[in-house]
């Protein structure tokens, strides 16, 4: 999940508190076991091992399959799960170390998932190609912890989940209060925000970065060019009602780069951009 997970409640019986988190946590890890692109035991490392080959995916994966295309579509091609391969050629570390360019034009044969044949349930992935979820599952995550524990928490509660968030309702005493972490700073709030109910998801660059000659290539990739995004903001967050609609609209505003912001206000959401 890319970083700390936590269930937030107001204060209760350690018992009821350990309980409910087990519930999400448990969830978290379903998640991570079937989607994970690092696991040899995972659905996707199957769908990987039939390449050329036609398989047919459960209904959870088939929908997420459909969600995906539907992203593909409506950001004309630049949300793509099949852009992933890229990895092999990025190493994000916050070095100066820059791919050469031919290993990156050599991956983008790889990429697009128009290439991709789909109807669901059935998928076939081209030879080379791979899919990776990473893009949307923390969020599918979160709000998969939310309906879990909706289901047995009267409470008020909290899903956090590595910054993407979802909250049921406010605390008997007010709104939750979530801070945006400022770019280059470890744990120091550039804004607090008050949150009722809903979900927040935010897109950057503060921890996946390669700085060279004076010039940050953040980790959002242009799946066209294979490189990082120009212009893109430091930060976005996008408030809407499930994580992964949020996750959605921030991880796209990125990718639209300088026109970021017209994006978002195309779009008639609440956002919070930092540059």
């Amino acid at each position: 999940m890319a970083g700390p997970c936590e269930v937030l409640l107001p204060a209760t019986e350690l018992s009821s508190a350990r309980e409910l988190g087990e519930v999400a946590a448990a969830e978290a890890w379903r998640i991570e076991k079937k989607y994970s692109r690092y696991r040899q035991d995972s659905v996707l490392a199957w769908i990987h091992a039939q390449q050329g080959s036609t398989v047919r995916l459960d209904e959870e994966t088939a929908s997420l399959i459909d969600f995906a295309q539907q992203c593909f579509v409506i950001s004309e091609g630049l949300f793509d799960i099949t852009s992933g391969i890229l990895r092999r050629a990025w190493k994000f570390d916050g070095s100066d170390r820059l791919p050469d360019v031919a290993t990156v034009q050599n991956l983008l044969p790889l990429i697009g998932f128009d290439k991709v044949r789909w109807r669901n349930p059935f998928l076939t992935v081209p030879d080379g190609m791979e899919l990776d979820l990473g893009g949307i599952g923390k969020e599918y995550a979160v709000d998969k912890a939310y309906d879990q524990l909706m289901a047995r928490c009267p409470a008020p509660f909290l899903v956090n989940f590595g910054g993407d968030l979802r909250a049921s309702r406010p605390l008997p005493n007010g709104p939750w209060k979530v801070g945006i972490e400022r770019p280059d700073t470890v744990q120091t709030a550039a804004m607090i925000l008050e949150v009722e109910y809903g979900a927040l998801a935010t897109s950057g660059d503060a921890h996946r970065f390669l700085l060279k000659d004076g010039v940050r290539f953040g980790h959002v990739l242009d799946p066209r060019t294979g490189w990082p995004v120009p212009d893109a903001p430091r930060s976005v967050t996008v408030a809407a009602s499930s994580c992964t609609e949020a996750g959605l609209l921030s991880t796209l505003a990125m990718l639209k780069g300088a026109r970021a912001q017209q994006f978002l206000q195309e779009q008639a959401v609440r956002y919070w951009l930092l540059r």
